[in-house]
């Protein structure tokens, strides 16, 4: 590709393939940082996309993976309940938590149901500034691995084209007024220092739509140079994309 590559891209011939792709570096990740550290620092976005990564990690999977050495976080949340069919974290807890639930220490959810979207993100900013307390030295760390997909416009998390949140320099998570994709509802979102905090972010895209963001995202190697907010997703040490063949249009790995 033309002007460089952001990240390492590799392509699969469909999205269960790149899915058990991803499911593979996940728990390798899991092992070096409970190595590491003693625990694995887990955050994941929600929608359809990540849905069979999810099954495999919470069901024939499980095994593999140091559950009980896992703080499971989110990357973003609609300003719905955890029972609503929108809820991100309703999502996670039907694919990867139903069969292998987590310790209610383990799991740190974004409260969507809190009336003030504002006021979810404030006290979700607390919670993950106090988790992580102990990293601040020199600068602080946050997550081990960030698990991210896109949009055909290119927004990560719940951060937008042309949203003012993605100039957020400061705080970890930022309240996101009601947007134009569906569902039309406020958001509360990871920011961009947050993300970029973690050691390591991994991208999860499948179809066709995807593809022209997608190409866009992956030969500019400027991320100022483009308004497509998943392009600013860099990582401490390790940025990976997991891509379907539809979605990647053409596009060769890079590995």
């Amino acid at each position: 590709m033309d002007g460089g590559v952001r990240g390492e891209l590799s392509v699969f011939s469909d999205l269960d393939e790149a899915a058990r792709a991803l499911a593979e570096r996940v728990v390798r990740a899991a092992d070096d940082a409970v190595a590491r550290s003693g625990r694995f620092t887990l955050a994941i976005s929600g929608g359809k996309t990540p849905e069979p990564l999810f099954g495999l990690l919470g069901g024939p999977w499980a095994k593999r993976m140091p559950w009980t050495r896992t703080e499971l976080f989110w990357v973003d949340e609609r300003a719905v309940g955890p029972d609503d069919p929108e809820s991100n974290y309703g999502g996670a807890r039907a694919s990867l938590l139903a069969e292998h639930p987590l310790r209610p220490e383990q799991v740190h959810r974004i409260s969507g149901e809190t009336p003030d979207p504002e006021s979810a993100a404030k006290a979700y900013e607390l919670e993950l500034r106090s988790f992580f307390a102990d990293t601040v030295p020199p600068v602080p760390f946050t997550f081990d691995l960030v698990l991210l997909g896109i949009g055909p416009d290119g927004h990560t998390a719940s951060l937008f084209p042309g949203s003012p949140v993605l100039e957020e320099r400061i705080a970890w998570v930022r309240a996101v007024p009601t947007p134009v994709v569906i569902p039309r509802v406020p958001r509360i979102t990871l920011t961009l220092p947050a993300i970029n905090a973690a050691h390591e972010a991994a991208f999860l895209v499948g179809g066709a739509d995807k593809a022209p963001a997608l190409r866009s995202i992956l030969s500019n190697p400027d991320a100022r140079e483009t308004s497509l907010p998943a392009a600013r997703v860099q990582p401490r040490d390790r940025l990976e994309w997991f891509v379907d063949r539809a979605a990647a249009g053409g596009m060769r790995p890079t590995r």
